[in-house]
């Protein structure tokens, strides 16, 4: 079984494009952001208002989102 990835989880600042935030993740210093299809890589720059939340609280987001708990851990792009 592999080992479950170290990820820090934050939301950004709700917008008018994106009301509930947008879902971020950080491995490795890395970060991604979650999208329908996975996560997408952003880099190490993170947008400057983000609030670090648990991983229920990734759960709660993706459930509001009516997002499958599934793209928490099985879409992760390769980290480099």
């Amino acid at each position: 079984m592999a080992h479950p990835r170290e990820v820090t989880y934050l939301r950004t600042s709700p917008t008018m494009a994106f009301p509930a935030g947008r879902l971020l993740g950080v491995v490795s210093g890395q970060g991604y952001v979650l999208a329908p299809d996975g996560w997408a890589a952003l880099g190490s720059t993170l947008p400057s208002t983000v609030v670090e939340i648990s991983r229920e609280e990734a759960e709660e987001w993706c459930e509001d989102q009516g997002w499958p708990l599934t793209l928490l851990d099985d879409t992760w792009p390769a980290t480099p």
